[in-house]
């Protein structure tokens, strides 16, 4: 089974930087696409970023420019850097695992989730 870490959220305050991490467990992570998603309060849960098994990265607009994905094979462990931090940025951010590989935008086509990690960005 799957098993999915996040750390590294925290209170920031705006134009700040934050590295998010996610361990993952239980498979063979360099097979699996991997995704961030964040849910801000009375929100819906929507796509920030994403990474393929080969290393295609893909963004939402808003983030392009400020974040990047990034992956480290040996440490089952993916990266998302968030620069120049907005108070719109602010939400729990889920990492997600898609056994396909590809790193999709859709939410629905990721099989495993993390608890989240809480990412506050003061004005």
């Amino acid at each position: 089974q799957v098993q999915l870490v996040e750390s590294g959220g925290g209170l920031v305050q705006a134009g700040d930087s934050l590295r998010l991490s996610c361990v993952f467990s239980g498979r063979t992570f360099s097979s699996y696409g991997m995704g961030w998603f964040r849910q801000a309060p009375g929100k819906e849960r929507e796509f920030v970023a994403a990474i393929s098994r080969s290393n295609s990265k893909y963004y939402t607009d808003s983030v392009k420019g400020r974040f990047t994905i990034s992956r480290d094979n040996a440490k089952n462990t993916v990266y998302l850097q968030m620069n120049s931090l907005k108070p719109e940025d602010a939400a729990v951010y889920y990492c997600a695992a898609d056994v396909l590989g590809l790193g999709d935008i859709q939410r629905s086509r990721y099989n495993y989730w993390g608890q989240g990690t809480q990412v506050t960005v003061s004005s």
